[in-house]
């Protein structure tokens, strides 16, 4: 019965996040610019989820006495799994229905689905391996306030004085935050678990197409992060 009631996590948890966006589509950003909304309703379930996954993923992980890289999954862990890949699907849609007009969007796109794989292989493939990657979600997560605030105050303009001063406000905090966590912790916790997967810790819960499939996502994904706030640096210094 517990599996069954798991089950239905993930559509409970893709409705609230559509509802959310809708909700900030139709009433929070309604005096925002067509061009803007959407981005401004993507950033509000973003931060929604970054904001909850930290904590959850973390009282998940704590709450395990037997969590390790390739110990079995619990319910509370499952659940975090698909609370967060019920929010790339929503986010999918949004970049469906809205493309960006500068473009970027497949990049994106490519992004969800990766992660999605990652995180849907783990809940319901393998069953096994969510501690290493929650506390990868943590590390991802970790700064969705900030910049959630940085990217919504951007969207809004320069027509608006306190955004402007938000964004500057925010920016260095925001930057260096996201170092810290992308191009420190990230890796670091990368090498451990990739070590951990190498030396046949997981070789009899997890196959190795599944965990070296795994790796090579998340090193893509924490690449193209350390390129991108490598040129947010040199933009703002430069």
């Amino acid at each position: 019965m517990e599996t069954i009631t798991s089950l239905k996590d993930l559509p409970f948890f893709f409705s609230v996040f559509v509802f959310v966006y809708l909700l900030g589509y139709l009433y929070v950003f309604r005096r925002w610019s067509p061009a803007s909304r959407p981005l401004a309703s993507s950033c509000l379930i973003s931060l929604l989820h970054g904001v909850s996954a930290v904590y959850l993923a973390a009282r998940a992980l704590l709450s395990d006495p037997n969590r390790g890289f390739s110990s079995p999954n619990t319910p509370s862990q499952n659940s975090v799994l698909d609370f967060s890949s019920a929010y790339f699907l929503a986010d999918l849609l949004h970049l469906a229905v809205f493309p960006s007009p500068a473009g970027g969007d497949a990049l994106f796109a490519a992004h969800h689905a990766a992660v999605l794989f990652v995180f849907l292989t783990c809940r319901y493939l393998v069953s096994h391996g969510a501690c290493a990657l929650l506390a990868l979600l943590i590390v991802a997560e970790a700064t969705s306030a900030c910049q959630n605030s940085w990217t919504l105050a951007d969207a809004r303009g320069p027509d608006a004085p306190l955004a402007v001063s938000l964004h500057r406000f925010v920016t260095v905090p925001f930057y260096a935050s996201y170092s810290v966590c992308r191009c420190v912790l990230a890796p670091l916790l990368i090498v451990k678990m990739t070590w951990f997967y190498v030396s046949g810790g997981a070789d009899d819960v997890i196959p190795r197409w599944v965990w070296v499939s795994w790796t090579v996502v998340i090193v893509v994904a924490v690449s193209v992060s350390v390129l991108w706030i490598r040129n947010l640096w040199i933009f703002l210094y430069f």
